[in-house]
């Protein structure tokens, strides 16, 4: 038992006696690197500008927006021979086109816009009559001074395209032309106009033009004259007459629904000398939208001008048709 206790020991030791010998041998061949031995060199940067060109990006600022429409609108009634209901064979068609820019540069602004009508309705028995006949053209130069404030200037043109009869019967009962009663720059009005306008948002305006100056032109001497001996305000032998005035315009153009847009336009005209007496005449359009081309348009004018007539004249139409917007 001894013997076995004594060769254990002794192996153990010679274990140990070699494995310290190795680490001793470990050691002397570590070796610490020479610091000078790799030489380090920094390459020198190099940095030079790089211009991009600025015509790959295709940068651009697009101050003008365009809104354009094209509308038909027609109307048609028959009936039998034998209709005791009574009635009236009919048909009416009548065209619309507008147009309108804006340009917005910081606080500066322009908008032109034009309205061209025209329409007409056949009855039966009757001449042809027209029902709708417009030319409007208005322009407008403003400076913002204020949040909902801006000083502006505006030229206007209005007139019509074609001639407009009175009508009455014959010998015979039939239906004829009696005499003239307005045509294309009879009248005619230009109108300059200087002021502020209050703008509190894009769908309503209200311009105040405190220097305005308006042109009545009429170039057709077969219109009759009123009892002051005048054409639309204009002396019998003349063709045009200037007045100085005030003038207050407000628009109004709001999607009262995501189908339905009110489109209005109320114009006051008070003349200097005349300031008691002053023209009214208020636009008035509503339109439902059937579909993307099919819409339903009710539109009405009401207007007030003692040198055409004493008494209020009113339009008013219904009207179903084709209506082709740009932007869609």
């Amino acid at each position: 038992m001894r013997q076995r206790f004594y060769f254990l020991l002794a192996t153990l030791l010679c274990g140990v006696s070699i494995a310290q010998a190795q680490i001793y041998d470990l050691d002397e061949l570590r070796r610490k690197p020479d610091p000078n031995s790799l030489k380090v060199e920094k390459p020198e940067a190099d940095i030079r500008p790089v211009t991009i060109p600025l015509s790959a990006l295709d940068l651009r600022v697009i101050y003008w927006r365009h809104w354009s429409s094209f509308g038909i609108n027609a109307n048609q009634a028959s009936f039998s021979e034998n209709w005791q209901g009574g009635g009236v064979n009919s048909i009416s068609g009548s065209a619309l086109i507008t147009h309108k820019s804006d340009y917005t540069r910081n606080n500066f602004n322009f908008v032109t816009e034009v309205g061209l009508e025209y329409g007409k309705v056949k009855n039966k028995e009757q001449l042809p009559r027209k029902n709708r006949d417009r030319i409007f053209w208005d322009n407008k130069l403003s400076l913002k001074i204020s949040k909902n404030w801006s000083l502006f200037t505006s030229f206007t043109f209005e007139s019509q395209f074609d001639v407009g009869y009175s009508y009455g019967r014959d010998s015979e009962g039939r239906d004829s032309i009696t005499g003239i009663i307005s045509n294309f720059m009879a009248p005619g009005y230009l109108t300059e106009s200087l002021g502020i306008e209050y703008k509190p948002d894009n769908t309503f305006s209200v311009r105040f033009g405190t220097g305005t100056a308006r042109q009545t032109l009429v170039f057709d001497d077969r219109i009759p004259l009123n009892r002051d001996g005048q054409r639309f305000g204009v002396d019998d032998g003349k063709h045009f007459r200037n007045d100085l005035a005030f003038q207050l315009t407000a628009n109004l153009d709001r999607n009262l629904a995501p189908n339905l847009n009110l489109k209005s336009r109320y114009n006051l005209f008070a003349n200097y000398e005349e300031l008691s007496d002053p023209a009214h005449r208020l636009d008035a359009t509503l339109t439902a939208s059937v579909t993307r081309l099919v819409n339903v348009t009710l539109s009405g004018i009401l207007l007030y001008d003692s040198r055409q007539h004493d008494d209020v004249q009113i339009s008013q139409t219904l009207a179903l048709g084709l209506r082709y917007q740009l932007p869609k």
